[in-house]
């Protein structure tokens, strides 16, 4: 009987192995075939979750698997499936609904609405729909032919504001307090552990960048809808986000009000389709699988870098789980150098910055691939401080108009534990020395006077390569990028005046002016690093959500106190000395 019931048991096993094996592969031919589009064809954006630069690669596969919804969109996808659908004659149209939507930068909405703008040229239409637009999805919204919404939906159109988080007093209840050397007098990052206000300079520059997004947001609004800008701007200032959808139409914001069904028959009849009939529609993972036209030619490679710069630590810094690891970025960049199939790079860099060691690892690595490669770079939301550090030496520097770049300059912070441990904790310390300096960095007490006489001297030489690097790469004086530098962040717009970039665009320009360097007739881009196969996104998917549960529930408690809250939880793995913006921005 027990064999029995353990040979039942393990025949068991084994069938329902063979029947996950061959759903499984199930799958995955169902998500690598070629995807037929029918006549009449939609492409539905569901403007819901997080805009980011590229989706998680675990994201739609664990999300497949588990049954989960996933709430993060790549950037790259969206402009991916847009292009597509501008090119296949089958796709007439694109149906944009609004929901509960963020982004990581103006800089990416701008790149979604400028596609949208490029697929309108080619005579297809855009239509908007939603109960509720936030202030980027309706900045999205507001290209289209139509902009509808619910009887009892509203408008979040309130302007752009930035409140930085100081943690200096929250960290002095613990007996901990943050020593900094820093070189910059616009290096606001550390303000957030060493202050409980912004400096005056800090001020300057956040006032600076935010008005230059919002002025940017008003003119192309102000253009689609053909509503003034002081318009727009009493709107903000009235805040008629709690307005009537009779007074959104009354001031032009929408073209109607309709529930689903209604704006349903309205899309029919753009398609000239009867009653009865279901509209074709495409999903952005439907896209995925849709023939791409330009799949010929010599190779382009697209090299995205996305989040903090770290040396060696591939583990998550922030919520984001995006980080650029000086170690994989190097070797990734030395395999390309060695690539033969591929005759141009693309550096798609969206990164506030992070260690200043890695950073000049990356640079380093990036003036051998110049040897072999033509190298561009292309911006996204943020290549700033040593963002920009890994971008100076490309051949040609393309911008985002709102991308936040510049912030050339360099700062160590080192914390002292001295207090929580000897005044909250009764730890005592003694010592035993045979030089001078040989508890440098001990515990025990904070960094002296003369110690930091030497980080200060120390950080400055860092800072003085940096500007180097910055004046070598863009060709200019020294003293012509100290005076812009000091950590000073500027947007694409004004780095392009500045020269710290050579041409506002897209990542489409970039990929066009490596080409004309490269000297490419014929050309297609291929994404890198890859992304994972079925199998490698499963399983890393499936350790993922192990461990996942307790930070999601800590977020959706703590909301927007989660990241400042992790981030003190994280302090101590990143590197003292830091070449980057501040650790949360805060624009929104």
């Amino acid at each position: 009987m027990v064999f029995a019931t353990i040979l039942g048991i393990f025949l068991f096993m084994l069938i329902m192995g063979i029947f996950l094996v061959m759903s499984l592969v199930g799958m995955v031919a169902s998500g690598s075939s070629v995807k037929s589009v029918e006549d009449n064809s939609v492409l539905v954006l569901n403007l819901s979750g997080q805009l980011n630069e590229r989706a998680s690669s675990t994201s739609d596969v664990t999300s497949m698997v588990l049954g989960s919804t996933g709430n993060e969109i790549g950037l790259d996808d969206v402009l991916s499936a847009i292009k597509k659908a501008k090119a296949n004659e089958d796709i007439k149209g694109i149906y944009l609904e609004a929901g509960m939507f963020s982004s990581d930068s103006y800089a990416s909405l701008q790149a979604f609405r400028r596609a949208l703008e490029d697929f309108k040229k080619s005579g297809k239409w855009v239509i908007a729909y939603g109960d509720t637009y936030t202030q980027g999805s309706y900045y999205l919204a507001s290209v289209a032919n139509k902009v509808y919404i619910n009887p009892e939906g509203m408008i979040d159109w309130h302007g752009i504001a930035s409140s930085p988080i100081f943690l200096k007093d929250a960290m002095e209840k613990f007996g901990v307090k943050m020593q900094l050397t820093k070189v910059g007098a616009y290096k606001s990052a550390p303000e957030m552990f060493t202050s409980d206000h912004m400096s005056d300079a800090n001020r300057e520059q956040v006032t600076a960048y935010i008005n230059g997004i919002w002025e940017n947001v008003l003119n192309e609004v102000s253009k689609s809808r053909n509503i003034s800008i002081d318009s727009l701007n009493s709107y903000a200032d009235n805040l008629i986000t709690f307005t009537t959808t009779e007074d959104l139409k009354a001031k032009k914001m929408v073209d109607g009000i309709c529930y689903t069904d209604e704006v349903k028959a309205m899309v029919k009849k753009q398609l000239k389709m009867e009653e009865d009939d279901d509209i074709p529609q495409l999903t952005l993972a439907d896209m995925a699988n849709v023939k791409d036209a330009d799949d010929e030619g010599d190779e382009i490679a697209i090299y995205y870098a996305m989040g903090d710069i770290v040396d060696g630590d591939a583990q998550s810094l922030t919520s984001q789980g995006m980080v650029i690891d000086a170690q994989v970025v190097c070797k990734d960049l030395e395999k390309l150098a060695e690539d033969d199939d591929v005759k141009a790079v693309v550096l798609r860099i969206n990164s506030g910055g992070g260690s200043a060691y890695a950073s000049e690892q990356i640079w380093h690595q990036i003036e051998m691939l110049k040897k072999k490669k033509t190298v561009v770079t292309s911006m996204g939301g943020m290549a700033a401080s040593g963002g920009y550090y890994i971008s100076c030496n490309s051949n040609w520097i393309v911008a985002e108009p709102t991308t936040l770049t510049g912030s050339i300059g360099i700062f160590g912070m080192f914390p002292d534990y001295s207090g929580l441990l000897k005044d909250k904790l009764g730890v005592k310390f003694d010592e035993v020395k045979t030089n001078k300096f040989s508890a440098f960095g001990t515990m025990a007490r904070p960094i002296s006077e003369e110690e930091m006489k030497y980080l200060d001297s120390y950080v400055d030489r860092g800072y003085k390569l940096f500007r180097k690097r910055v004046a070598d790469g863009r060709k200019l004086g020294v003293e012509d990028v100290e005076a812009i530098a000091q950590g000073r962040v500027w947007l694409g717009q004004d780095a392009f005046k500045n020269k710290l970039v050579d041409q506002l665009g897209s990542l489409d320009d970039a990929v066009a002016k490596a080409a004309k360097l490269a000297k490419l007739e014929k050309y297609h881009t291929e994404p890198y690093p890859a992304i994972p196969d079925f199998f490698d996104q499963l399983m890393t998917g499936m350790d993922e959500q192990k461990g996942s549960y307790l930070d999601e529930a800590m977020q959706a408690s703590l909301g927007e106190f989660y990241e400042p809250l992790k981030l003190l939880r994280n302090i101590n793995r990143h590197n003292a000395i830091q070449a980057r913006l501040p650790f949360i921005p805060n624009v929104y």
